[in-house]
């Protein structure tokens, strides 16, 4: 559990085990933590070094108060971090500067095999320092979305996450749920009916796109730095994203089985998650199920909605839908 603060497997069981034994020399210390005497030596050492131990003239030891020792460690720590991330906007500098003017070998890096991919896709995330963008295609390569162990260790540094999907996907399995979980956690989610291609962007940096599949039959992608086609792959995504329409199913389950007559004046809110939900692709059956009605009063709710705009086909129900904002978020 210390080991995130620097200090070794045996510097914890014996810094434990003084917890509980002030006042102890190493040789009585040695056989209660189950190491040789050599080794918790060498852990003591460490220990008065680290300042959470301390050693009286007569050679014993005792463990200082946690609350203080390991507070004053982990302080260190957070500094030390601090002074890492001020370096590191430094070394971005200076890398970008030197990346100048350099050849297009230096700009590109080629990535082959799934496991490869799914690494560098990780470590984008992870570089990322205000946002993270992209297109979310089917099959997956790297890893499923469900999978994307660094998206929240990202959220919860700040960074900011925008996805657009390919409309295919929703009928991937659990990517719903994925897709619901993604909202809750501020994740922003468009659909568009066909996207170009997979991509990945941190901030204005780095860029991951798919390759052609090698002739051993392998994956392929490319790393971009910041380059002018990375710039081009920036414009791509803000248009999509711009086209693209917005995902609300953050607050779609739950609902009875039931008649929800709309109001006067508009639709009811059962009314609007249908609406967000088939304008997001959904098929009748999966919107039914994932707000918990029958398939029959999802169709009796779709033609009294048709009724109210005045319209006939459900083509001409999403057009009046989205012109008069009946599928804006709730």
């Amino acid at each position: 559990m210390l080991d995130v603060l620097g200090l070794e497997p045996d510097d914890e069981v014996v810094y434990r085990a003084l917890l509980g034994r002030p006042d102890s020399t190493a040789t009585q210390l040695a056989d209660p933590v189950d190491l040789s005497q050599a080794h918790t030596d060498k852990a003591l050492s460490r220990l008065v070094g680290w300042g959470l131990v301390t050693r009286s003239a007569d050679e014993r030891y005792t463990a200082a108060p946690p609350a203080m020792a390991l507070g004053a460690l982990i302080s260190q720590r957070r500094d030390g971090l601090r002074t890492a991330e001020r370096a590191l906007v430094t070394l971005a500098e200076e890398h970008r500067a030197a990346m100048t003017g350099t050849s297009i070998s230096d700009l590109i890096e080629v990535i082959t095999g799934a496991d490869a991919i799914r690494h560098r896709f990780l470590q984008v995330q992870q570089a990322a320092r205000t946002q993270v963008r992209s297109f979310i295609t089917a099959p997956f390569v790297a890893l499923p979305p469900d999978e994307n162990t660094a998206e929240p260790v990202a959220i919860d540094r700040g960074v900011h996450f925008r996805a657009v999907l390919d409309r295919d996907v929703l009928a991937e399995p659990g990517i719903i749920d994925d897709a619901i979980d993604s909202l809750r956690n501020g994740v922003e989610l468009r659909v568009a009916d066909r996207l170009p291609m997979k991509l990945v962007l941190a901030d204005a940096e780095l860029g991951l796109v798919p390759l052609a599949v090698t002739p051993a039959g392998e994956p392929g992608a490319a790393l971009l730095h910041r380059s002018g086609l990375l710039d081009a792959l920036d414009a791509l995504f803000e248009t999509v994203w711009q086209n693209a329409h917005p995902l609300d199913l953050s607050d779609t389950g739950g609902e009875t089985d039931r008649i929800v007559e709309a109001g006067e004046s508009g639709p009811t809110d059962l009314d609007r998650k249908i609406l967000a939900l088939l304008l997001a692709g959904l098929t009748d059956l999966t919107a039914a199920t994932r707000l918990g009605l029958s398939p029959r009063t999802l169709h009796r709710r779709l033609r009294h909605l048709m009724d109210l705009a005045g319209v006939r086909t459900r083509m001409q129900l999403g057009a009046h839908a989205v012109r008069n904002g009946w599928t804006q978020p709730l």
